[in-house]
């Protein structure tokens, strides 16, 4: 993974699962688990084989690698213990990824959230706590040989450092990805910066680099513009709307802004602060990818 950050300019990520499961098709997605049920259900694997393969296949036409995470994003230990599911729903997810994938530059990460609210900060765990209770979702995905881990919409910093701590015990790569606000801070108040030399100081072995996702691109644009280094800032899964995460939370409708807007507020992080890894978070999809395909311009990995 060192070397693919260390080769590619511009790697795709996915776009929007969760979201696109929720609006576009018919199906139910678990009350607590979301869509990680859906791989013991005909329907559910099918369609999000779908989502998953379009993406991928936009990568493999461009010539470009592809990061794709698993979906259990809510599959911790307390939810999958506390649901009808089978207890091994995160080393099957990891399986169903491997059957999906299409091509050999596609790199499975097997993908965390924070315990509770990714919108609210102060219901994040304390570090020791929060090492505790990932330990055991953490170990299930590096023991399925995932390329990487990934934690993603993390608000709080402890919790992030925690996490961090328990994937860095696992000898895998892993990446750390939080949500920022408008100012470009994440939620509890910490900037990026901050955030990202408290981890690198504190873990054996540090993070691949951090990302932001759940935040429109203008969010950390505004990290850039405050004189805040992101120089270890590989990637970027951004929403394609610039409302507040309190508006857009349990939206009736989705809500998108100009797709061109986007893609052109992530290919200059990619060119002017070589963010590598280029994604979309809740209200993006397949035309979100397609633009940034369409509209880069070559960068030297030397630059980033």
């Amino acid at each position: 993974m060192k070397e693919l950050l260390n080769t590619h300019s511009l790697i795709l990520m996915e776009a929007a699962i969760v979201e696109q499961l929720r609006r576009g098709v018919q199906l139910s997605l678990h009350d607590t688990l979301l869509n990680a049920a859906l791989i013991y259900e005909d329907d559910g694997r099918a369609a999000m084989a779908s989502l998953y393969q379009n993406y991928m296949d936009l990568a493999r036409q461009a010539g470009l690698p592809m990061l794709v995470c698993t979906p259990t994003w809510r599959a911790g230990r307390d939810r999958v213990e506390g649901s009808d599911v089978s207890v091994t729903v995160n080393e099957d997810a990891v399986a169903f990824m491997r059957e999906i994938r299409s091509h050999d530059e596609v790199y499975i990460g097997g993908l965390i959230g924070c315990k509770n609210d990714c919108y609210q900060p102060d219901e994040g765990l304390d570090a020791e706590t929060a090492e505790q209770h990932h330990g055991w979702q953490i170990e299930r995905l590096a023991g399925s040989a995932v390329d990487f881990l990934m934690a993603a919409t993390l608000p709080n910093v402890q919790e992030a450092l925690g996490i961090a701590r328990a994937m860095a015990a696992t000898g895998t790569p892993y990446i750390i990805s939080f949500v920022t606000g408008r100012d470009g801070n994440i939620l509890d108040g910490s900037s990026l910066q901050e955030a990202m030399a408290l981890i690198d100081s504190q873990c054996r072995h540090a993070p691949l680099g951090y990302m932001v996702n759940c935040a429109h691109p203008s969010f950390v644009a505004a990290a850039a513009k405050s004189g805040q280094s992101l120089s270890r800032l590989i990637g970027v899964q951004a929403n394609a709307s610039a409302l507040d995460h309190s508006e857009l939370d349990n939206a009736d409708e989705l809500k998108v802004d100009s797709i061109a807007d986007w893609g052109e507020l992530m290919l200059t992080l990619n060119r002017d602060h070589g963010v590598s890894i280029l994604g979309g978070c809740c209200g993006t999809g397949a035309e979100h990818l397609r633009y940034l395909l369409e509209h880069r311009t070559a960068v030297s990995p030397g630059n980033q």
